[in-house]
């Protein structure tokens, strides 16, 4: 049987792969009960409104991605990062390339819902602190800055592979370089 936060997921997940297969339009309660394979109606029982599903999508994917982001958060040691960070870049653009749509979906849709903006900038805030508190760890010069840079480049980097113009490859050699070289720029003395 089961359970109501099963339920709650298999929802969740169902308007992740909902979003990125058809897109911010596509996604109703109706089409996430089909993708579920659940009945007509049970995705509007777990949550009421549009708004709703989509808090919980944003929520799912944090939930899934603190799942991904667990052996950063353990404290690596300085020389780990640059293969920590390239394997969540490649995650994202293979694996768990549905969930970088969805958040994209979801990150667009921000722009005109401050409700959903305040969900989504609290969960991304998270994985900010994050890369602020390992380049504290690791002595680099302006954590602060750089962290966030380091969480931009990259977004951009996947976003550019899975949705970009650019028609990026994803090139893992490629990216460990450019992470070593940020991290290099950020901590004095590092070289991996």
């Amino acid at each position: 049987m089961t359970t109501t936060p099963q339920r709650r997921a298999a929802i969740a997940d169902a308007a992740i792969a909902t979003l990125a297969a058809e897109g911010m339009r596509g996604l109703t309660h109706r089409a996430v009960d089909r993708r579920a394979g659940l009945p007509e109606g049970s995705s509007s029982y777990y949550f009421r409104t549009r708004q709703a599903l989509l808090e919980a999508t944003v929520q799912r994917l944090s939930t899934l991605d603190d799942q991904m982001v667990a052996p950063m958060s353990a404290k690596p040691r300085v020389e780990d990062l640059p293969d920590l960070l390239t394997g969540m870049i490649e995650f994202s653009v293979t694996t768990g390339r549905d969930w970088a749509i969805a958040r994209y979906e979801l990150s667009l849709e921000a722009t005109r819902r401050p409700e959903l903006r305040a969900v989504l900038l609290a969960v991304g805030k998270r994985y900010r602190d994050l890369a602020v508190a390992m380049l504290t760890e690791a002595g680099a010069s302006d954590p602060e800055r750089q962290g966030q840079d380091l969480v931009a480049y990259a977004d951009g980097l996947i976003f550019d592979t899975v949705a970009g113009a650019g028609g990026r490859e994803f090139d893992r050699a490629g990216v460990r370089k450019s992470v070593v070289e940020l991290l290099d720029q950020a901590i004095p003395g590092f070289r991996s």
